[in-house]
């Protein structure tokens, strides 16, 4: 199961709208969306477990078993809040497997989805000139962080200017992927966006939730109804 989570600040109802979205299928083309409201201006979730028990109902009857690896992308998330996030939203997720069983523990990875950085990445060609790196380009050595399990990910073809590339954090993670595996799927993940016939900036789950968010908080301002949960109407 791969799933999306990301938050939209409502400044005209002033509270904060968080948009879930999680795949129930294994190739990953089927999606499931919850929404929660919160306190205005909060990052961080606190109607995760529903979401997320919902989620694991839907998955489970579509194929009959509780999935064995579950991978989250969470977007919007700064520096300053990882250990928070890590602490308190890795916590609500890990409850939510009691209410299944006692014995279901699947193996889970967090990783921090980070576009707004002033990193930029140059390739050198022919020995002096510079150009964009090709889509799929990783750097996860020399510039990342002290201590963190971090990558930078160059996922899409810009035509003109410098590419920006997306930092990934991984918060958390129990599940042994080797990081090469990790960067695959993550970079697989950018191609699954159904409005784009290309590759995108973000894993389409995050972009997903970040469409779901925000059409709720700049339009609906309610939950949307429970017979459009899979179904991708914010799209």
């Amino acid at each position: 199961m791969v799933i999306g989570i990301d938050v939209y600040h409502d400044k005209s109802k002033g509270r904060s709208v968080g948009g879930f979205v999680a795949s129930v299928n294994t190739s990953s083309t089927r999606w499931y969306s919850r929404v929660c409201f919160q306190l205005p201006g909060q990052e961080l979730m606190d109607g995760l477990c529903t979401c997320f028990t919902a989620s694991l109902r839907k998955y489970h009857d579509v194929n009959n078993c509780l999935p064995d690896r579950i991978v989250v992308f969470r977007d919007g998330v700064g520096d300053g809040q990882m250990k928070i996030v890590e602490e308190y939203e890795v916590e609500q997720l890990q409850k939510c497997f009691l209410t299944f069983s006692p014995d279901y523990k699947p193996k889970m990875s967090v990783v921090v989805v980070q576009k707004r950085i002033n990193t930029r990445l140059l390739q050198v060609q022919n020995g002096s000139q510079f150009d964009n790196p090709a889509p799929g380009a990783i750097l996860d050595h020399t510039v990342t962080r002290v201590g963190w399990y971090d990558f930078f990910l160059v996922s899409q073809h810009v035509r003109q200017g410098t590419v920006s590339p997306t930092h990934y954090v991984v918060v958390y993670d129990n599940s042994n992927f080797k990081p090469d595996y990790m960067q695959r799927l993550t970079y697989k993940m950018t191609h699954l966006y159904y409005n784009w016939p290309g590759t995108i900036r973000v894993p389409a789950p995050c972009q997903y939730a970040h469409k779901l968010a925000f059409l709720v908080g700049q339009s609906i301002h309610k939950d949307p109804s429970l017979d459009l949960a899979d179904k991708l109407f914010f799209l």
